[in-house]
């Protein structure tokens, strides 16, 4: 029944989800940052600051609501892993679509009805909570490795590849909770198992700040 659920869930909700594309602004004075870039580029790296966004907003209202440590710890680094996507579109001067969006709020729909589903289950129980982590935690693994292969520019792939890092450790961190509640190994909820397998078979990481 708990996979049945789960796969059900990340059918409708997460694997549907693919990176959107956003229209960049051309601006004179911007002209010779954005040259630099593809279209895809900027893109993806609207996308994941909201992405970030999403994850980080997800775990600080699920602290708020089931008081577990993991949540708040990881809010932390997602604010960080916002701060890193943010200081790029700076350096191409690109728009901030989470800029003045309060906890919650999505420029991008698809994001917005995203984090309302994972909210609704996140509030059901702690374990729906936990799942919900390793949900986002396996769709930003999943899109930020799309990212990296559609980036030609090594100043995005080095905060993408930290950014991956974060993510896997995050990733275990949920894995490792579920188990104790559980008592059952973690099951594969967006990517495949071998993929999961693969990164809680090794230990956690040390990532480039």
């Amino acid at each position: 029944m708990f996979k049945k659920s789960v796969s059900a869930f990340a059918l409708a909700w997460v694997v549907a989800i693919s990176t959107p594309v956003y229209a960049a602004s051309h601006s004179s004075t911007a002209s010779t940052a954005l040259s630099s870039l593809s279209q895809v580029e900027k893109s993806d790296l609207l996308f994941m600051r909201e992405e970030e966004k999403l994850a980080r907003d997800v775990y600080l209202t699920l602290y708020e609501t089931w008081g577990l440590a993991v949540f708040s710890n990881i809010a932390s680094s997602e604010q960080s892993h916002m701060d890193a996507v943010l200081k790029l579109l700076r350096t191409y001067r690109l728009p901030d679509p989470a800029g003045g969006k309060a906890i919650g709020e999505f420029t991008h729909p698809d994001l917005q009805s995203l984090y309302d589903t994972l909210m609704e289950k996140g509030r059901l129980s702690a374990l729906d909570a936990l799942q919900v982590g390793g949900i986002i935690e396996e769709t930003d693994m999943r899109d930020l490795a799309g990212a990296i292969d559609r980036s030609d520019n090594a100043d995005i792939d080095a905060t993408y590849e930290n950014l991956l890092c974060g993510s896997r450790n995050h990733l275990r961190a949920f894995a490792r909770n579920l188990e104790s509640l559980t008592s059952q190994p973690y099951t594969a909820l967006v990517i495949t198992q071998d993929e999961v397998d693969t990164v809680l078979h090794n230990p956690m990481e040390q990532c480039s700040q």
